[in-house]
Formats: C-alpha cells, sequence, structure tokens
C-alpha cells in the first residue's frame, strides 16, 4: 500500500481525496435531518414528565383563570339586584347565549385546528365561558336564594377537590370505564326525556331531586376520568397539544355538579 503511494507520487501524479457527497446524496433516504422516527419519539414522548407537568399545569392555569371568571359573574348576578332584575325582564339573551354556547362548543369540541392554533383557541374559550357562565350559573342564580347558592358552590369545590385528589392518587384507572358512563349517560339521556315529558304535567320533587342527585354522580365520575386523561399513566391519555379541550371538559363537569347541586340543595327566591 505504502509502495504504490510512493510509485504514484514518484510518477507524477498527485494524490487526491474523494470528493464529499453533495447534500442530495447525503439526505437520501433519511426521514428527517436531525432524527430519525425512533428518536422522535424517544424525544418527545408523552411519558416525558417535563412535558407532562408543563401541560397539567397549563390547563388548571387556564381552569383557574376560568372559575374565578364564573365566580366573578356569578357572584355579580346573586349579589346586584338591578342585574338579576334585568335578566328576568329580558329572556332573550338566556336564549341567545344558548347559540352561542353551542357554536363555540361544537367548534371546540368537533374541529382540532381551532382548538390547537393560539390564540384563537383561548378566544373561542374566552367566548364560551362567557357565554356559558351567562345561561348557565348565572341566569340559574337570579331565582335561587343567595345562602343556597353559595351552600352549592362550596359543596361543589370539596367535591371537586376530593375528586381530583382521589384521581392523582389513587391506582384506579377510571379512563377504561368508557362502557360504563356511555350507559349511565344513555340512562340519563332517557330519563331526562321523560321527565321533560311528564313534570310539566305533575311536577313530582322527589323525582326531580333523584334525577339531579344521579347527575351529580354522573359528572362526577366524569370529572374523575378527565382528570386521569392528563395524568399520562392509565390506559388512555390526552395529548399534549390539546390542552384548550382538556380544560374545556374539566370546566363542563365542575359546571355541571354545580348545578345540579344547586338542583337538589337550591331553594327558590321570595
Amino acid at each position: 500500500m505504502t509502495q504504490g503511494k510512493v510509485r504514484a507520487a514518484g510518477n507524477g501524479q498527485a494524490l487526491v481525496p474523494p470528493a464529499p457527497p453533495s447534500y442530495e446524496e447525503a439526505t437520501a433516504g433519511v426521514s428527517a435531518p436531525c432524527y430519525n422516527d425512533v428518536e422522535m419519539l424517544t424525544e418527545f414522548t408523552w411519558d416525558d414528565r417535563n412535558i407532562r407537568r408543563v401541560f397539567i399545569r397549563k390547563v388548571y392555569a387556564i381552569l383557574m383563570i376560568q372559575l374565578l371568571v364564573t365566580l366573578a359573574i356569578v357572584a355579580l348576578f346573586t349579589f346586584c339586584d338591578p342585574v338579576k332584575e334585568y335578566i328576568q325582564r329580558n329572556p332573550g339573551w338566556y336564549w341567545a347565549s344558548y347559540v352561542v354556547f353551542f357554536v363555540t362548543y361544537l367548534t371546540l369540541s368537533c374541529c382540532s385546528a381551532p382548538r390547537r392554533q393560539f390564540p384563537w383557541n383561548l378566544i373561542l374559550l374566552a367566548v364560551f365561558v362567557s357565554r356559558n357562565v351567562y345561561n348557565s350559573a348565572s341566569f340559574l342564580n337570579s331565582f335561587y336564594n343567595t345562602k343556597s347558592v353559595v351552600m352549592c358552590l362550596g359543596i361543589t369545590a370539596a367535591v371537586c377537590l376530593l375528586v381530583t385528589v382521589f384521581s392523582f392518587q389513587t391506582k384506579f384507572d377510571v379512563t377504561s370505564c368508557q362502557g360504563v358512563l356511555f350507559v349511565f349517560c344513555m340512562v340519563m339521556f332517557i330519563s331526562g326525556l321523560v321527565l321533560a315529558v311528564v313534570l310539566p304535567f305533575q311536577y313530582v320533587p322527589w323525582l326531580d331531586a333523584t334525577y339531579a342527585a344521579l347527575g351529580a354522580i354522573l359528572f362526577t365520575m366524569f370529572l374523575a376520568f378527565d382528570t386521569q386523561l392528563l395524568m399520562g399513566n392509565k390506559r388512555y391519555t390526552m395529548s399534549p397539544e390539546e390542552y384548550v379541550f382538556a380544560t374545556l371538559n374539566i370546566y363542563l363537569d365542575i359546571i355541571y355538579i354545580f348545578s345540579f347541586f344547586l338542583q337538589i340543595f337550591g331553594t327558590e327566591r321570595d
């Protein structure tokens, strides 16, 4: 080998190193310039604790802002008599809020692009919260006694705190109980249709209270289900990109729990 090099040099032929490959040749057949598919999954897997912590903090930060805004508006509609009287005299705003509520809810639930695109996802979420507070909590509070509203707020806060702690600490996988929740939802839906036909003819207090109690239990189970979807170590998990959708689900669980408690324990305003 050395002798061949010497002879080539002696014959006047310069040693030329091979040319480096072009960019196209070097990257031919490679899916990504920095990482291949396996490395991407290893670097950015959902099991990464840092990603999971950031995701959970973001969800609960947005949720706390939503709940504080909800509490402020509920207090306004509960303690401000002019606002209560205005709402009671103008029910048209209630039905208009329902239209906005359903449009924004369907957009956030069924369209993945708007709920993942910043800042439109947060704008839609803010519109949804403002309309939902108006037509579900604040409007109903105008017809209930202030003490019963405050009591239901306290019960809801205690229940939600206990369910959240339970969901993070327990080894039981609530996300694997989708079938049970689906059957429960169907039972509540059919029962609601029957009550909508029966109660206008003859109001039965214990039947209405029973339905409200079952509804509170159902959405308490949904709160545990949606909370465990954030954790990432159960059978089903939620993508970190779906922080708006996760916040929306937990927020609605809390609102419905409060509404059902208000239906059970609330007393009508004189």
